[in-house]
């Protein structure tokens, strides 16, 4: 059965009502058609309430461009009415469309007055509830264009019991975990900072942005946007290892011959890495040159302590030995095995730190052939008495 809604009455128009809806779509920026939506579930839910009809037989016809606001229930023409909410005699029909047959459904123009306060009130309800979903929708595609990239927040609220800190971009609020902070440094409402843009993350039926002060994209990014040579591509970040809020490594590399990728990261007076330095309120970085040659940049990445030689384990994948100055082991090793760990992330390599004075010990040698020794890089680094002691470091430690 064709469903025939041709009114030849004056076509209803209302446009006060999208006035309002261009007035909120301009202060909270809700676009007017998500809106128009809203309204239209609301007519049908109060539509349903009050007549009974199924979806199908609600018709709404809205237009912003022409300000039409028009509502039609749906009812089948018929002999004679046995059911005056769903039924329409064929002569009644008639006066609506002209060419209605038995059969066939005609729409019957509803009074926007005839939903009564309830249906008002469903209204108004059901766009209030859309307003808030659009503005968290809104909210979340605004972190959500913006992922893998650092953006500057105010923090906004502090949960006392977590820790969690609410940050706020725009109009849009992004969650700041406890475990995403850098240990040690103290958040404070109004507070302004720089975070990175982790993503989505599913909370019960809702979706939340992540940010993060701590993961290693951050320092990159930071780099990237104070090192024209890393943004343009002529320097590469090779690799990142970092244990936020205390010490970060950084591997680069430059693909242009003339053009030093460390002192490019480094920049004038050591302007560009200072001004990172204090966008992580002081967390030490070191700067080093990557190289093809797993000696020269594992040698490397102990810095800042000197390495004497590397030897690679042939009898382990990506294993070595690196020897260092008596005199600098600790400084090798760092505070609670921190430079050698990093070192490892930085490389990929296990490496294990021989002081010079005793780089081969051949007892040691014979039972590394079958078991690699490794020693407590704690202890080893909180130990004034280093001398004849190896530590070894997986790079996954």
């Amino acid at each position: 059965m064709k469903a025939k809604n041709e009114n030849k009455t004056e076509i209803n128009k209302n446009p006060e009502l999208y006035e309002v809806l261009k007035a909120i779509e301009k202060e909270k920026g809700i676009a007017v058609d998500y809106m128009i939506v809203q309204i239209q579930k609301a007519i049908k839910l109060a539509c349903k309430k009050m007549y009974g009809n199924s979806d199908d037989d609600i018709l709404i016809n809205m237009d912003p461009d022409t300000s039409i606001f028009e509502v039609f229930l749906n009812k089948e023409v018929v002999d004679e009415v046995l059911n005056p909410k769903y039924e329409i005699q064929l002569d009644e029909a008639r006066k609506i469309n002209a060419n209605a047959v038995i059969g066939d459904k005609v729409g019957i123009r509803l009074d926007t007055k005839d939903f009564g306060r309830i249906a008002a009130q469903k209204a108004k309800n059901t766009i209030r509830q859309g307003i808030r979903d659009s503005e968290k929708g809104q909210a979340l595609a605004d972190f959500e264009s913006k992922r893998a990239e650092i953006v500057t927040v105010t923090v906004e609220q502090i949960d006392k019991n977590t820790g969690n800190a609410n940050v706020r971009l725009g109009k849009s609020v992004a969650v700041l975990a406890k475990n995403e902070q850098v240990v040690g440094e103290v958040l404070h409402e109004n507070d302004v900072i720089k975070v990175y843009v982790l993503g989505m993350k599913p909370d019960n039926k809702e979706s939340r942005a992540i940010v993060s002060r701590t993961h290693p994209d951050f320092v990159k990014k930071l780099f990237e946007s104070e090192v024209p040579e890393i943004f343009d591509g002529v320097v590469e970040i090779k690799s990142i290892s970092r244990e936020a809020g205390s010490r970060t490594k950084i591997a680069v590399f430059s693909h242009d011959e003339n053009v030093d990728a460390v002192g490019a990261c480094i920049g004038p007076r050591g302007q560009r890495v200072s001004t990172i330095v204090a966008a992580l309120n002081g967390e030490k970085i070191d700067i080093i040159e990557y190289d093809e040659d797993p000696i020269k940049f594992v040698s490397a990445s102990l810095s800042p302590a000197e390495v004497k030689w590397v030897d690679i384990d042939p009898r382990t994948e990506r294993t070595c030995r690196a020897v260092v100055p008596d005199s600098q082991l600790s400084l090798a090793i760092g505070n609670k095995g921190q430079n050698v760990r990093l070192a490892a992330k930085l490389t990929g390599w296990k490496i294990d730190i021989r002081p010079e004075s005793n780089p081969y010990d051949d007892e040691e040698d014979d039972e590394y052939e079958d078991t690699e020794t490794k020693a407590d890089i704690t202890e080893a680094a909180d130990d004034t008495d280093t001398e004849g002691k190896d530590t070894t470091v997986d790079s996954e430690a």
